[in-house]
């Protein structure tokens, strides 16, 4: 017996549309390893129609006041809401996570961040108009760009999505987004609630539409000649491609790529509470984040009990049962990711220590048990790679300029934490991070009002605050006779 698997589809100019070519490709569940639905492979006839439906959507969106921009997207807040359990179903289906604890971490700051953009809808601004030459008056325009193409990730597929289509919206453009091939559901029922909202307020069905698929998929969308802007949030090759394809005809990008955030540890650290703040930092979503608290650097005075401790409270984490109301994280993505995880592992250098972990949990999805490894070299492949998985390294370091050298020797640079009581520390090494985002005496908090984004090859411009919305306009001087 066969079960028959759930149906979702592109949704384009307020219709939902299998693939104009009838190709689908199947969508698993992380925490079972079996399919639970087709999704479209939409090709060019697919890309080009979501195009033009955002592109004939785009003059009413754009000249639409902020007041009305911000109804809109308050609402779809609001629907979201109400329907949060169809959304953490989807979700959760969608990745292999834990329902109450993607409930009480992730759905929160979804609908708070929807809510901030709607209010920064009325919040843009700019220099005052002013004579700086005789006889004229110049002033600032900031305006949307015009249709975006943006591609989310897998691993929080709702709230990736919302960090693109909230700012995109909120400025006044029209949006095609593309989901993760292995996580779409999330999207496709975010577009029936935004299409609903839309429909409901009588503007323009193509404001918001969404196309699954796969790498392909994606190419075609930043290649193609409407968007005026293309935003990914995906690995370093991903973000390499999309800026390549972009250069073609010098579209605006914005990327948000890997990371491999170091997390310093000094002697006079409060160590049970680095501990904690680590381990749940390295630990949330199965490592599967690009601020992971996944390198630890230690001083050499408080190394052995750090990693001790650590390693105990590694052990103490759960996986793998995502029914046991105490499980702290769920499964891989897919096949493939879990092979690269346990592959850092099995080619762990001789020195290097295993301290906790290092094996696959289950034998149904794909788990991996939290783990800890200790004993490494800064030109390790574990320390100069993501791993994207639940696994923390730890280094022992001598004095701050070793620490501050071997925080800074990665091609990444998006998020970083320094622990010490002591203020000067903090403030110094806050400043000589090469990182988008330096916690001090935490690990992975972020509120909508602030900025999130990295340097080097994590990519550039950023998401929440206002210099996310920022990043989704254009600024244009204008100067008229007196």
């Amino acid at each position: 017996m066969t079960t028959e698997l759930r149906r979702l589809r592109n949704y384009i100019d307020g219709e939902f549309r299998d693939a104009a070519d009838g190709r689908t490709t199947e969508v698993v569940n992380p925490a079972t390893g079996e399919a639970y639905a087709t999704a479209p492979l939409s090709g060019s006839a697919d890309v080009d129609a979501a195009m033009a439906a955002a592109e004939a959507a785009f003059p009413v969106w754009r000249d639409a006041t902020p007041g009305t921009r911000q109804k809109a997207i308050l609402k779809i807040a609001d629907v979201l809401e109400a329907r949060a359990d169809d959304l953490l179903a989807a979700e959760c289906e969608n990745c292999g996570k834990p329902l109450e604890l993607t409930r009480q971490e992730e759905l929160p700051m979804m609908l708070d961040q929807i809510r901030f953009f709607a209010g920064a809808a009325r919040m843009l601004d700019g220099k005052s108009a002013g004579e700086y030459m005789e006889g004229l008056t110049s002033f600032v325009r900031r305006e949307p760009i015009g249709v975006c193409a943006q591609v989310a990730p897998w691993n929080y597929p709702a709230m990736m999505a919302v960090w693109k289509f909230a700012p995109a919206l909120a400025a006044g453009n029209t949006v095609v987004i593309k989901p993760s091939d292995t996580t779409p559901a999330s999207a496709v029922l975010i577009a029936e609630i935004i299409g609903g909202v839309f429909e409901e307020m009588g503007l323009p069905k193509g404001i918001f539409n969404v196309v699954c698929g796969d790498r392909d998929t994606g190419r075609l969308m930043v290649e193609h000649k409407t968007p005026a802007m293309a935003s990914i949030t995906g690995s370093v090759r991903a973000g390499m491609e999309v800026a390549g394809g972009a250069a073609k005809d010098l579209k605006r990008v914005h990327l948000e790529l890997g990371g491999k955030a170091p997390c310093v540890v000094f002697d006079d650290a409060d160590i049970a509470g680095a501990v904690e703040g680590i381990r749940d930092g390295g630990f949330f979503n199965a490592g599967q984040d690009c601020t992971a608290a996944t390198r630890v650097l230690v001083q050499e005075g408080v190394y052995e009990e750090f990693v001790t401790a650590l390693a105990k409270a590694a052990a103490e984490v759960k996986t793998g049962d995502l029914n046991d109301p105490d499980c702290f994280y769920g499964a891989l993505n897919n096949p493939t990711h879990l092979e690269k995880v346990a592959g850092f592992i099995d080619r762990l250098p001789a020195h290097a220590k295993v301290e906790a972990g290092g094996e696959r949990v289950g034998e149904k999805g794909y788990f991996y048990a939290p783990t800890v490894v200790s004993g490494l070299k800064q030109d390790d492949e574990i320390i100069q790679n993501e791993v994207f998985g639940p696994v923390i390294t730890v280094q022992k370091f001598t004095d701050e300029a070793q620490a501050v050298g071997w925080a800074n020797d990665v091609e990444y640079a998006l998020a970083s934490s320094v622990w010490t009581t002591d203020h000067g520390t903090a403030m110094r090494l806050s400043k000589s991070l090469d990182f988008g985002c330096v916690w001090i005496n935490t690990h992975i908090p972020l509120v909508a009002e602030m900025p999130h984004g990295g340097f080097k090859k994590s990519g550039y411009g950023k998401d929440l605050s206002m210099y996310g919305l920022e990043d989704y306009t254009r600024v244009k001087h204008v100067m008229t006779a007196l």
